[in-house]
């Protein structure tokens, strides 16, 4: 058994191993929401893996949809600086002769929200969806550099 992670994303599901990405929740066939205070119904909302850089001119958003239509999706400005991404993955249709053996991918509803600075220009937000990556691009504001005037001293 390794005790360092595995570099290539390799998943592995071993109780003794504390890298281990399977988490077992002794709640998860109770009707109430799990232990770890995530219900079914938001739980896809783990899975909206969201990237935030900025650059010189821009805040760049890259979300990580795969499954979603661009129609499944809403990005918000709410209160002036609060960007909001929402979505919904649907459950897929169950037919009573089919046997599932292991259901990993979540469904439901998911929100992310992010509060921006003040020099975001909130009015120019643009987004785009490609290839199961959600892009959402907000123009920064350019920095006024202030006059400086040079006073002599005199004596």
């Amino acid at each position: 058994m390794s005790i360092v992670p595995s570099l290539f994303g390799g998943r592995r599901s071993n109780i003794f191993d504390p890298f281990s990405l399977d988490i077992w929740d002794p709640f998860k066939d109770f009707p109430i929401s799990s232990s770890s205070g995530v219900s079914r119904e938001t739980s896809a909302l783990v899975n909206a893996r969201v990237d935030w850089k900025e650059t010189p001119e821009a805040h760049v958003f890259k979300a990580d949809l795969p499954g979603i239509k661009k129609e499944e999706v809403k990005v918000e400005v709410e209160d002036g600086n609060i960007l909001q991404i929402i979505g919904e993955r649907n459950v897929e249709k169950e037919d009573k002769n089919d046997k599932w053996h292991r259901v990993e991918r979540s469904s439901g509803k998911f929100t992310r929200r992010f509060r921006l600075p003040e020099n975001a220009k909130m009015d120019e937000v643009k987004a785009a969806m490609e290839n199961g990556v959600l892009t959402i691009t907000v123009p920064k504001e350019e920095v006024k550099k202030p006059d400086v005037k040079s006073i002599e001293i005199s004596g």
